[in-house]
């Protein structure tokens, strides 16, 4: 069934929400729509005290591994983490109480998936602790895995194929609809709908949503078979559209 599920973007070691499109090199090209007050931990403490589980710690750049860490040490065994999460390091979050770690990069290196590194991740970690995220930007042709904070666009495809190709490697899908990143202008709903089509695993879609309905859009048109993440919208980080306690009562209703 289809439930919400929190989120904690870290950038620069804060809380913020970006628009992902902005996520780039470029100075000045940032754009923030929301930077908190209060530490990680805050939102992890906050998610354990609702028991809100399957959340994700997504650390967007390099100088978020202590804020990260102290999310996973404030919420043992209830939170994901993801960014720059490669075989080398990928223990040491499972150990500091992540359930998974959450990789796209790396098994992509010069934008080509490689097999090879993911298997060696999973020999490492198992299958069950692992998390795809395959976000992705709309191209002529179709969703494109979108690699290093969403700036390169690598040929590899949302398709059922490679989603069942993917499938064997992991717990999770993480689908983040980058073109709609942090907008609040609306879901990517044929995204939606193919992922419940293809999808034989679980899988979370975050982007563009802006109101506590689109819990239910997405659970009518997925047939509850994907979760939804909300961030930008939501009033916990600075957002009008949704309530965090509405939230919070709509995943009582589906359980």
């Amino acid at each position: 069934m289809t439930l919400f599920r929190p989120c904690i973007d870290l950038h620069h070691g804060k809380v913020k929400q970006i628009v992902g499109a902005s996520l780039s090199d470029k100075s000045g090209a940032l754009r923030t729509n929301f930077e908190s007050e209060h530490p990680a931990a805050y939102f992890a403490e906050l998610y354990k005290k609702d028991r809100l589980s399957g959340g994700h710690v997504i650390m967007l750049g390099p100088g978020n591994e202590d804020a990260a860490v102290s999310a996973l040490k404030a919420y043992p065994s209830g939170l994901q983490v993801g960014g720059g999460i490669h075989a080398d390091n990928a223990l040491s979050y499972l150990n500091a109480g992540a359930t998974h770690v959450i990789i796209t990069s790396w098994i992509f290196p010069n934008a080509v998936f490689s097999e090879e590194r993911l298997k060696a991740l999973v020999s490492k970690i198992g299958k069950e602790r692992l998390v795809i995220d395959l976000s992705c930007k709309l191209t002529p042709d179709g969703w494109h895995i979108a690699l290093d904070r969403w700036q390169t666009l690598s040929s590899f495809q949302i398709t059922g194929k490679n989603l069942e190709r993917l499938a064997v490697y992991c717990d999770e899908f993480l689908v983040h609809a980058a073109d709609v990143e942090g907008l609040q202008q609306g879901m990517d709903t044929e995204l939606i709908r193919y992922l419940a089509k293809h999808c034989p695993i679980p899988v979370t879609y975050a982007g563009g949503a802006r109101q506590v309905e689109d819990l239910t859009l997405c659970k009518e048109i997925s047939g509850g078979r994907v979760d939804l993440t909300i961030g930008s919208a939501l009033d916990i980080f600075g957002g009008k559209g949704v309530r965090y306690h509405d939230c919070i009562e709509f995943n009582k209703v589906q359980r």
